[in-house]
């Protein structure tokens, strides 16, 4: 397994964190899987057992890790499902919550185009998957997604039917690609409706969408994903408790 490139001015237990986090983003151990006892670990890297815990700690405390009391330290499964839908809601005749369908209009490869490379940290033009898809209620359109990923890491999701392999993607990345969405950074906007995406979410240009940006990485902090959501304005919601 490659070595990450470090900084050997860093204090051993966070070249060790960064070495654990790297192995984990490369599948030595699965999401839910437990990693060796700090014994094991520092047998195996050749330092105290003291610098693994302050390690595992570091991993701990950024949520790549979870320690189970009893049972031993496990690599922590994200989950994600309903985190776009904290800002749009979407409900029933009765009141009750509701989650869009989805429908994939196109999947195609592109060369990246200048942001996108930027974002996804490759080089320039490097060929990169371009995928478009809507989110439904009762067959209207309430969200518009763009999703970008590199090809060399999702080759597999050109082969396959991906309305068939389910609504949520990041399942679908993990058993096909092997690429885990270990955490993602999401910012808002609101925006002016384009044609193009007053077409797709059938409404006026011109009028109030509201965008959530999101860029999802692994557990080595590498990039993944990159996607743009835009929905109705009147569907969007947000609320935060202040103390």
């Amino acid at each position: 397994m490659k070595t990450p490139v470090t900084d050997d001015r860093l204090p051993r237990y966070q070249r060790l964190r960064d070495q654990l986090a790297h192995e984990i983003a490369m599948n030595r151990w699965r999401p839910g899987e437990a990693i060796p006892t700090e014994a094991a670990l520092a047998q195996e890297y050749a330092i105290s057992v003291g610098t693994v815990r302050k390690a595992v700690d570091a991993l701990v405390s950024e949520g790549v890790l979870e320690r189970q009391q009893g049972r031993g330290t496990f690599i922590r499964r994200p989950q994600f499902q309903s985190s776009l839908f904290r800002f749009f809601r979407f409900q029933g005749p009765g009141g009750e919550r509701r989650v869009p369908e989805s429908r994939i209009l196109r999947v195609e490869t592109v060369p990246a185009p200048s942001a996108v490379s930027q974002v996804l940290d490759l080089p320039a033009d490097a060929p990169v998957i371009r995928m478009q898809r809507l989110r439904l209620l009762d067959a209207q359109p309430v969200l518009a997604e763009e999703i970008w990923l590199s090809q060399a890491l999702f080759q597999p999701l050109l082969e396959v039917d991906l309305d068939r392999e389910g609504p949520l993607l990041y399942p679908i990345y993990e058993s096909l690609c092997g690429q885990v969405v270990a955490s993602a950074e999401e910012t808002l906007t609101a925006e002016a409706a384009s044609e193009v995406h007053a077409r797709l979410l059938h409404t006026e240009p011109g009028s109030p969408v509201v965008v959530i940006e999101r860029l999802a990485r692994d557990y080595a902090r590498k990039p993944l994903e990159w996607r743009r959501s835009r929905g109705h304005a009147r569907h969007f919601h947000y609320s935060v408790e202040i103390r």
